[in-house]
């Protein structure tokens, strides 16, 4: 098996630069692509969470648990807010509360999820920047809301396939061949989706995770070099698996995030574009604000654009 050669990479912009690839975006770049967008229909690229969803667990993480804090009975015979049994039985209070790994359903992966040789993305180190709870650099509140150019590869589509074959590689040819299909182009400031077909399957955990197809290493590195700000896909990790290096058990969250500085965006439903065949598109997304944290749920939306 080949080794990978991956290096944690240095921004051009500066020593103190947290946001990678994101700096191609600009206010021009997202005024641009909404002035096309075809606010008519909205596809919502998200899952939505619920208790026994698949998850990470077999990694030891925690599954999605939500349980009342609060219940208007509850509320009633606690008294806690002190106001009475007359107000709290005619004010209906609810309450909830959340414990789930941060890459849990559709998130985006933070620059400090992966690193290579003890650094994250622009030499930031756990000695200097992590801390008892969270990582000082690199996080998740550092991702501003992305507004830019959608464009998925549907390789699923280009094979004729439901869904790619476990642990199948998208390969460079494979992303031209797309490109040729849909007769478009990547352009620099882009967020690049793949579709696999995986997402066909949710929630149905057997089939939808596990030894994903994705993109190899070469996919990967040729996509970053035409300067897209980050990558998607409808499976758990973008890059295929097992992986094809001896050296790295997830080659591709190394180069994307620690060497190019690009977030990644994972378990998206591109059925719905598919289905339509809309490949370009407005692309919105931004993750909840987690200090520090690797990564966070996230709700991309995308419109067609006009012509």
């Amino acid at each position: 098996m080949a080794r990978d050669n991956i290096k944690v990479g240095t921004s051009p912009y500066g020593a103190e630069d947290q946001l990678g690839a994101l700096n191609k975006m600009t206010a021009a770049s997202q005024a641009q692509i909404l002035s096309r967008a075809d606010a008519s229909r909205v596809y919502d690229l998200s899952i939505d969470y619920f208790v026994g969803m698949p998850s990470f667990q077999a990694a030891g993480d925690p599954a999605y648990q939500i349980f009342m804090s609060h219940t208007p009975g509850g509320t009633a015979i606690d008294n806690l807010n002190g106001v009475g049994d007359e107000i709290n039985q005619r004010v209906c209070y609810s309450g909830d509360v959340v414990f789930m790994y941060t890459h849990t359903g559709t998130h985006i992966d933070s620059l400090n999820h992966f690193g290579v040789d003890g650094k994250i993305y622009n030499g930031f180190s756990p000695d200097k920047h992590l801390g008892s709870r969270h990582w000082t650099k690199g996080g998740a509140e550092q991702i501003p809301p992305i507004v830019a150019r959608g464009l998925m590869l549907d390789i699923a589509a280009l094979k004729q396939v439901e869904c790619l074959p476990p642990s199948y590689a998208i390969t460079v040819e494979d992303c031209k061949q797309e490109l040729e299909r849909t007769g478009l182009t990547i352009n620099e400031g882009d967020v690049v989706f793949v579709r696999t077909g995986r997402m066909r399957y949710w929630p149905d955990g057997s089939k939808t995770l596990g030894n994903p197809p994705g993109l190899s290493l070469e996919a990967a590195r040729w996509l970053t070099a035409a300067g897209i700000i980050a990558i998607g896909a409808d499976q758990e990790c973008v890059e295929v698996a097992p992986s094809q290096h001896e050296d790295n058990w997830l080659p591709g969250h190394c180069h994307f995030l620690a060497e190019a500085g690009v977030p990644m965006i994972e378990l998206a439903n591109l059925e719905e574009l598919s289905a339509d065949g809309v490949n370009e598109f407005c692309v919105i997304a931004a993750p909840i604000r987690l200090r520090g944290a690797t990564g966070a749920p996230l709700r991309p939306l995308a419109m067609a654009l006009h012509s």
